[in-house]
């Protein structure tokens, strides 16, 4: 016969299986919560629930599972009873504000409050922009839908069905059960008990992934971040052996390596790492693929994606503000594809594809063609535009051999610096002003070569429209007197445009065409001993470049610093931005990392994995192009030089020291604005610097005294490059 207690044990185990369903819908959950005076956060603590949790359930984008549901709706009876809603005939009070939740870090600041619809859209959840609901899995069974407040119609329009939880999700696991934190606040149940399950899961329910941002292009796959509680659920390891970390991946033998095997999943050749591609074989045109993406085994770079001052972050932002932080960089750039660098290599090829379907007219079938406006094939490269362990270099020079410009293109940004004469040293302070995303600005409008190069022997004529390398003397160019807009400059207070470190040629170099072209600009007669030239040219990056302006642009908006700000006004938005939103500042440098990794990627070296001389992956990429990195980076250098010209010819000021691009400059105040010239007019030199947010313009990037400049030569004996020493803000990296 049961006791008395196993009775009652009895029948709350029939109530709290009533109450599963038993919940007042969202919008009556806050109004109770709200009538009583309670915040999310202590119904959090007492149900041992997240704040994120609690306010999810309110606006209906998940719903609590037991036990916390039986608590919940207990709670909810209670204050129902205390509370009672208004009768229909009473006056409605004034409807409250929805204010969305802040997309961002450990820090998050109020979203400006939008008016609650009328009535709610079914099934639907909240996203950046448009709507979405949430896949079936997402819904225990016997819970509710989740219901969201409807957006726009134009933007609910926008929604692809196929991808309406977002690009991504961070996986993370609490008290065993697995969760997918997507865009927009949504969280999904995810039942998946292993690795390849979770696969099968994104593919058929998760609805993660992007459209395509070409239409020759294709969608991007859906990316899962694991997190360290969603490793040691799936069985996986929370950090690599040092072996491991070597390899670059699990061992072929690991127990969740063999799982994917026996599942009939395939892995791509550099096996289960830090960024894991697994797929099945493709359903007609439909890829089945999916990247996973292992926070704790390093995947995201914290000099790239976080901080470095605080190598941690990453890894311990909650999941819900990780994913927004990727989200919406996926949103304005791309879905991450690995490191920033290799991010924005794909971006390149998204926004021009090398191939598209053509219909025959013959047969009537879809056949695959070339884009003449891409890179569609690989080249035979050339000698003096590769890097020294090429294999082409392969015997044609002794064991280390250093080569000279006259046998290698050496187009770099600047690194240079000079004394400061006696007058320059009368001025208190050493002012630096940065120039925004100077390489992305640099490849905008850029004609490259897009085919193969043709060589051009015996003293060719030299013709600007062809993008390449030219082997010219440009040793004659004698800059000491130089003119601009009839007014004498002093050249030699300025570097040479004509190599990175600033000294003047000594005779026959290798030059990419930009650079050529600007020695013709400043009226010198040049005679090209030979070239490689590439006959087909387009303006290959400038959607790129456009991608990563308005991506960079909207961040700084959002951040406080516009477009329209100028002056004083400009410098105190960007000094107070990091404190705007932490995760909007990670997306500000993620965005410039992007623009300048991908440029250094077109040069991509071994980096050691393959002996001298040794073919290595990156060389059997079509978009492995030196030749493009060479002309975007001599195209920065010349453009950084005219103007150093027009502003010294403006207000006779010269830089002491340059440093990709960042310019040093003595000034009799500690502001951008004591040492920048304008016209009459209070207006920015024409050709000259500008402050501003837009790429190619230039922020303050940190002020010192010219004795502290005099000390520093002083200890390190001699003069040096001080350019990136001077900061402001000690977390930012070199140039860029």
């Amino acid at each position: 016969m049961s006791t008395e207690n196993e009775l009652f044990s009895a029948v709350d185990a029939l109530l709290e299986q009533v109450a599963q369903d038993d919940l007042p819908d969202p919008a009556e959950r806050k109004r109770l919560r709200e009538a009583a005076g309670l915040s999310q956060a202590q119904i959090a603590t007492a149900l041992g629930a997240r704040r994120e949790a609690v306010g999810n359930w309110e606006i209906g984008k998940s719903e609590p599972r037991p036990p916390k549901r039986a608590a919940y709706a207990r709670l909810l009876e209670g204050l129902a009873a205390r509370y009672p809603a208004q009768s229909a005939d009473a006056p409605a009070p004034a409807p409250t504000p929805v204010v969305p939740e802040a997309f961002t870090g450990p820090t998050a600041v109020p979203a400006p409050a939008v008016e609650a619809p009328a009535a709610p859209a079914p099934a639907a959840a909240v996203r950046p922009a448009p709507a979405v609901k949430p896949a079936a899995s997402s819904r225990r069974p016997g819970a509710k839908k989740a219901v969201a407040k409807k957006t726009t119609a134009a933007a609910t329009a926008d929604v692809d069905p196929r991808f309406e939880n977002g690009p991504l999700a961070v996986v993370d696991c609490e008290d065993g059960q697995v969760s997918a934190y997507c865009a927009g606040g949504l969280v999904l149940d995810v039942p998946a008990k292993t690795i390849p399950a979770l696969v099968d899961w994104t593919l058929t329910e998760g609805r993660l992934g992007q459209a395509r941002l070409h239409r020759n292009g294709r969608d991007a796959d859906p990316i899962l971040v694991l997190t360290a509680a969603a490793l040691e659920r799936f069985g996986l390891p929370t950090a690599l052996s040092e072996e491991e970390r070597h390899a670059g991946r699990i061992p072929a033998g690991h127990k969740v390596v063999k799982q994917i095997e026996r599942a009939g999943l395939q892995m791509t050749q550099r096996g289960f790492g830090p960024w894991a591609r697994l797929y099945r074989d493709p359903e007609g045109s439909r890829r089945r693929c999916v990247q996973l993406c292992i926070l704790p085994w390093h995947a995201l770079d914290v000099r790239e994606w976080g901080r470095k001052d605080d190598p941690e972050l990453l890894l311990t932002m909650h999941p819900a503000d990780l994913v927004q932080y990727l989200g919406l960089y996926a949103a304005r750039v791309m879905t991450p594809r690995g490191s920033t660098a290799t991010t924005g290599l794909e971006l390149m090829t998204a926004l021009r594809p090398p191939t598209r379907a053509e219909k025959n007219p013959a047969t009537g079938e879809f056949e695959r063609a070339y884009n003449e406006d891409a890179l569609t094939q690989l080249y035979p490269v050339v000698p003096c535009e590769v890097p020294d362990e090429h294999p082409i270099l392969k015997g044609q020079f002794a064991r280390h051999h250093m080569r000279t410009p006259a046998e290698m293109l050496m187009e770099e940004p600047y690194d240079w610096c000079r004394p400061l004469t006696d007058e320059e040293c009368a001025n208190p302070y050493l002012v630096v002003v940065d120039l925004n995303m100077s390489f992305a600005a640099a490849a905008n409008g850029l004609a490259v070569g897009l085919n193969g190069p043709t060589h051009l022997k015996n003293n060719p004529a030299f013709d600007p429209s062809l993008p390449g390398s030219w082997l010219v003397d440009l040793s004659h160019v004698d800059l000491s007197r130089a003119r601009v807009n009839n007014r004498t400059v002093d050249g030699s207070r300025l570097p040479s445009p004509f190599t990175p470190k600033g000294d003047t040629p000594e005779g026959p170099a290798w030059y990419a065409t930009p650079t050529v072209q600007y020695a013709v600009e400043l009226g010198f007669d040049v005679a090209p001993i030979e070239a490689y030239v590439r006959t087909q040219n387009g303006r290959y990056l400038d959607s790129w470049y456009k991608r990563l302006r308005d991506a960079y642009v909207a961040t700084m908006a959002d951040m406080g610093v516009t477009t329209d700000l100028q002056g004083q006004e400009f410098l105190e938005a960007m000094a107070r931005r990091k404190q705007v939103d932490p995760a909007l500042a990670l997306l500000e440098t993620a965005i410039k990392a992007t623009a300048k990794g991908a440029i250094g990627k077109l040069r991509q070296r071994s980096r050691g994995q393959v002996p001298y001389y040794e073919p290595y992956p990156a060389l059997e990429r079509v978009n492995w192009r030196p030749d493009i990195r060479a002309a975007v980076l001599a195209n920065q250098r010349v453009g950084l030089h005219r103007k150093l010209m027009k502003t010294a010819a403006a207000a006779d000021l010269y830089p002491v020291a340059i440093g990709t691009d960042a310019i040093v400059y003595p000034s009799p105040g500690p502001s951008p604005l004591d040492v920048l010239p304008t016209t009459p007019e209070g207006k920015p030199v024409p050709g000259g610097f500008r402050l501003g947010v837009s790429p190619g313009m230039v922020k303050h990037q940190g002020t010192q005294t010219v004795l502290w400049a005099e000390q520093q030569f002083e200890e390190r004996g001699g003069v040096f490059n001080i350019s990136n020493l001077i900061k402001t803000d000690q977390s930012a990296g070199e140039g860029e």
